[in-house]
């Protein structure tokens, strides 16, 4: 299951999503999670479906690379669309037994929510992975920058937002190790009930706090080491600049989001 996250990871290529500027990207992908939330009808879900479809596939990310992410969110998607059939009412019955009862509204309502969270996890990994986190940090600074003038600590919370993002895939693979480490002395971690698998896990969450802990006091000496302090007078090595691929894609975007429309007044 851990071996199944893939967010905080980075795919390298040089595909033209890969070339946008992060800026783009970041401004892109938010009007992408609000656009998700706008669409009530079938159609429009199959559009952003195919949409997404043709993003990966200009990114040149194996398709069975991106499904891995969705294996830990299944239970999740699953509850959602468990809770959204059994709890919302409507006029046309589908299913009736003593108190339960299902309704043709409520199918609906939890496919759309399932294909909701599908879409919004399938939309964040394709920014993640073709993203560096120095990057991804640039751009969320360069977007937040303004908030300075109220006094927001911009960069510092850019920088903590991609020093968390970084060390996910660290530390689900040093959790890995420890469980495997534990296994091997004999350890459980499958059977029994939810309050004994719980318990079982305490061997493992000391050890991977204080490597998270120790992982973090190495990463504030090695800053402190290269002089680091803060955001001010601070230069880049590569400076963010808009470029042909941010154009194009922000064109088919636009194309994009006008047919989505376009399906919610006609259908």
């Amino acid at each position: 299951m851990l071996k199944n996250i893939t967010i905080g990871q980075f795919f390298p290529g040089n595909s033209v999503i890969h070339r946008m500027d992060p800026r783009t990207k970041l401004i892109l992908v938010f009007a992408f999670v609000v656009g998700i939330f706008l669409v009530k009808s079938f159609w429009g879900y199959l559009l952003i479906g195919i949409y997404i479809l043709f993003a990966i596939a200009i990114c040149k990310i194996p398709f069975r690379y991106m499904l891995k992410g969705l294996r830990p969110i299944f239970i999740i998607v699953l509850f959602t669309l468990v809770l959204n059939v059994l709890m919302t009412p409507g006029e046309k019955l589908v299913f009736e037994w003593r108190r339960l009862k299902i309704y043709e509204e409520g199918i609906r309502m939890g496919f759309y929510f399932a294909v909701r969270l599908i879409l919004l996890v399938l939309g964040s990994q394709i920014l993640t992975l073709t993203t560096s986190p120095l990057a991804l940090t640039d751009g969320l600074e360069t977007l937040f920058k303004p908030l300075q003038r109220i006094g927001l600590p911009v960069h510092e919370l850019a920088m903590m937002m991609t020093i968390a993002l970084r060390f996910i895939p660290t530390l689900l693979n040093e959790t890995d190790k420890i469980m495997k480490a534990q296994m091997s002395r004999g350890a459980d971690f499958e059977s029994g009930n939810l309050i004994s698998r719980a318990k079982s896990l305490v061997p493992v969450m000391v050890p991977l706090f204080i490597s998270a802990f120790r992982r973090a006091d190495d990463l504030a000496l090695a800053m402190e080491a290269r002089c680091y302090r803060g955001g001010e007078g601070r230069t880049r090595m590569k400076k963010l600049s808009f470029t042909s691929a941010d154009l194009i894609t922000t064109f088919v975007f636009i194309l994009f989001v006008a047919s989505i429309v376009m399906v919610q007044v006609l259908v």
